[in-house]
Formats: C-alpha cells, sequence, structure tokens
C-alpha cells in the first residue's frame, strides 16, 4: 500500500486501519470510531478522498476503499457486486435473483452485464450504480427459498437457491435473457437440481405459467423426470400462455402445454448444442 504514503496521516491511518479489520467497505460511522473526528470532520476527510479516488462514494454514508493500482479503470470501480448490492439494498430480507443468481449456480456460459436484486421495499439505484444494478421489487409473501452463500473468503450474502432461481426465472425472464437462456441454464446444472425441491417449489409459488414453461423445457431438453412431469401437467387448465413473453406472439412450435411457442424447440436446441 505504498500510495499511503502520499495520504495525511490521518487519511492514512484511516484506510490503513480499514484494511486491517477487512473493512474495505465502511460507513461513516467507521471513520469516526477509526480517527476520533466529529461527523462534519470525517465527512469533509472522506470527500477528499472521494475526490482523490481513494475511495468511491457507494451510497450515503457508505463507501469502498478503491484499490490504487487499477489507475485508470478506478472511476468504474464497485468492488465485488454481489457485497455491493447487499451493502446499499434497504431491506434484510433482499436476496440476489434472476441473471445474477444464474451466474452464481453455474447456469450461464457468458460474463454478468446486469445484477438484479429482489428487495420487499422500493428504493432508488445509487448513481454510482446505474444500468448495472437493477432492483425488482416483490411482494415479501414470495422471499423464500433463501441460502447465505460465501461470495469473498469474508463475506456472504443472501442468493435464491437453485431451485428457487429456476422458478424466479420461469415467472420473470425478462430478468434472465428470456427463455432460451433459462433452457440452457437448466441443461447445464440439470444433475445438480433437486426435483422434488423444484416440485415443492413449483407448487408453493402457485403459478399456472411457472408450471407450463418448466414442463415444456423439461420435455424439449428430455429431461426425464415423470413424476415431476405427471405433477407439472396438472397445472394445464383451458387458458394459453405465452412460452417467452419478451419476444413476439408469432407460434412456432406447437405443444400440449398449452403455451404459444413463440422461441422454437429448434432454438433452444440448437443454444444448447453450440
Amino acid at each position: 500500500m505504498s500510495f499511503l504514503k502520499t495520504l495525511g496521516k490521518i487519511s492514512a491511518g484511516l484506510i490503513s486501519n480499514l484494511y486491517d479489520q477487512n473493512k474495505t467497505i465502511f460507513s461513516i460511522t467507521d471513520a469516526q470510531l477509526i480517527t476520533g473526528k466529529n461527523y462534519n470532520e470525517v465527512t469533509d476527510l472522506l470527500a477528499e478522498l472521494v475526490r482523490r479516488k481513494i475511495i468511491a462514494r457507494l451510497k450515503a454514508g457508505k463507501f469502498l476503499i478503491i484499490p490504487q493500482e487499477l489507475g485508470n479503470l478506478k472511476q468504474q470501480y464497485i468492488g465485488n457486486w454481489y457485497v455491493a448490492a447487499r451493502e446499499v439494498v434497504n431491506s434484510p430480507d433482499y436476496y440476489v435473483a434472476f441473471y445474477s443468481a444464474m451466474h452464481y449456480w453455474g447456469m450461464l456460459t457468458q460474463p454478468v452485464v446486469k445484477f438484479f436484486v429482489v428487495t420487499p421495499k422500493r428504493q432508488t439505484v445509487p448513481i454510482q450504480m446505474k444500468d448495472k444494478l437493477f432492483f425488482v421489487f416483490v411482494n415479501k409473501r414470495f422471499i423464500w427459498g433463501i441460502r447465505e452463500e460465501w461470495v469473498t473468503k469474508i463475506e456472504k450474502v443472501r442468493i435464491s437457491d437453485l431451485e428457487k432461481t429456476i422458478v424466479d426465472a420461469l415467472v420473470f425472464p425478462q430478468y434472465c435473457g428470456g427463455i432460451s437462456e433459462i433452457a440452457k441454464g437448466i441443461w447445464l446444472v440439470k444433475d445438480k437440481i433437486d426435483y422434488n425441491k423444484l416440485n415443492k417449489y413449483v407448487s408453493k409459488y402457485n403459478k399456472n405459467i411457472v408450471a407450463k414453461r418448466l414442463g415444456y423445457i423439461l420435455e424439449i431438453l428430455k429431461i426425464n423426470q415423470p413424476f415431476l412431469s405427471t405433477e407439472l401437467k396438472k397445472y394445464i387448465k383451458n387458458r394459453y400462455d405465452l412460452f417467452d413473453p419478451t419476444l413476439t406472439t408469432k407460434r412456432i412450435s406447437k405443444n400440449n402445454w398449452r403455451l404459444i411457442d413463440n422461441v422454437g424447440q429448434k432454438q433452444i436446441l440448437n443454444l444448447i448444442w453450440h
């Protein structure tokens, strides 16, 4: 940390102490406790460190130490997105979800470009995270199937478990790259899925569209789960629903799930095999 030599004694002591405490993300109160300064003095100090790009402001009262070796990339640095999202969300009932959870569970083959967090309380995204972090607001009764997972050696965050990630994706394909991406993800983790748990989750969510989309995807992928398929078929009613709500309503393939297949079985299989 040779850059500390360029800082004043108080600033250098603050950063050094934060590193010693493994607090790369910290609050104004943390800075006060370390420096012994009052609120106004500390906020002035932190504002100067932000200006010098020694730290970044995640949101009001919450800061992040920037690794100085990043050079010109310091302006965009947010650190570990899982941890950063946890720090800025305003509800303890949050969880990392959708595309981001798919990435965590190995359901994607490309890097994440958007980060999704579910929360029961509305809030705006901090300006530093605009166009990257997205909050999805849901009723608290749909917040279940969550695990505390290690995302660094010392940090845990709340993430939907694999089966809840699949259910969430089928409810909101628009936050997961669409049905084709979800189907590919299911194929990638097909041997890790607890299909009994998945069946219970579908039943708990109790939405026909979730069961029908899942059943049809399993059929296309030829994932043989007779009991689950039988249970899912109980949700087939008279109503027709879109297979992928992110696409046009043009029907491409036929099926027995009363889904308007606007994706096409061939497209899904081609995505998996290539």
